[in-house]
């Protein structure tokens, strides 16, 4: 007779534990339950396990990204599920932020889960440690990828496109400004970014070319949204470590950057950074 297949579950939730581990020994599985993040550590440092299913928050936001690294780096080859509460975590980041196999939003049904595990057991893939790189170097390795992904999606939104630019018109400013995120994300976490240049070009450019106001807003949300979906697809080789504190100075450097450009692109700031009074 076959071994049960050995399932980690890490919650701090009594009764979602229980449920999983009731419900999943009733499919044929042998069931280990940790209520917390130390706990699931200890276990996953001294037993075998084929399936972890890990809470994204346990108790605090991103809990489950240590447990998750931690299977990963110590059984590559197992399958790793991630539970979040929050349908915006699912929708915002799981494109970005784990080595997870799948991210299931809560509450989901059990059948569904089960399914899912036999499938992911049945079609293994071979687990090899991964290659860790920093954010930085990764996003400063697919400046041009970034670029011509920005530069699509802007053409396939008519507010935007309907402004007659050349390509290099409309993106003459990324490189600059790409160069300036990577630079912030070289820093010590501390560091916080100074006056823009790029900023300042870009939002003296774009009154020229006649945008309003909102259409800068468009562009720094899909500005965001190529960024990320170049970690994405480099999920293999991001360094999860500090990827959650990358992904908040990601969006930090944009937004401010999208804050300065609407100063210079308003006539309140000049190429030295300095605040100027609007009449």
């Amino acid at each position: 007779m076959a071994a049960m297949p050995k399932i980690l579950i890490a919650d701090d939730n009594d009764g979602i534990r229980a449920m999983l581990k009731t419900a999943l020994e009733s499919n044929n599985f042998n069931v280990i339950a940790a209520s917390t993040v130390t706990e699931a550590l200890r276990h996953i440092a001294t037993e075998a396990f084929e399936v972890l299913i890990t809470d994204l928050h346990m108790p605090g936001a991103g809990d489950g990204f240590t447990v998750v690294s931690a299977m990963r780096h110590s059984q590559p080859a197992a399958v790793t599920l991630v539970l979040s509460g929050f349908p915006q975590v699912h929708e915002a980041m799981a494109a970005i932020v784990l080595q997870a196999d799948e991210i299931l939003v809560k509450p989901l049904e059990i059948s569904i889960l089960v399914d899912l595990i036999k499938q992911r057991l049945q079609s293994p893939v071979s687990g090899t440690p991964r290659i860790a790189e920093p954010v930085a170097t990764i996003l400063e390795r697919h400046v041009s990828t970034t670029i011509s992904a920005w530069y699509e999606r802007v053409m396939a939104e008519p507010r935007l496109a309907h402004v007659a630019l050349s390509q290099e018109e409309r993106t003459g400013y990324l490189r600059m400004l790409l160069s300036e995120l990577v630079s912030r994300l070289h820093q010590p976490r501390e560091a916080r970014s100074v006056a823009s240049n790029a900023a300042f070009l870009h939002g003296t450019l774009r009154r020229a070319q006649g945008y309003a106001a909102h259409m800068l807003v468009m562009e720094s949300r899909i500005l965001q949204v190529s960024l990320f979906e170049v970690l994405h697809n480099n999920i293999g080789s991001v360094d999860f470590s500090l990827v959650l504190l990358d992904v908040m100075a990601i969006a930090d450097e944009v937004d401010f950057h999208l804050e300065q450009t609407m100063e210079s692109f308003l006539g309140q700031r000049d190429v030295s950074g300095s605040m100027e009074r609007v009449a």
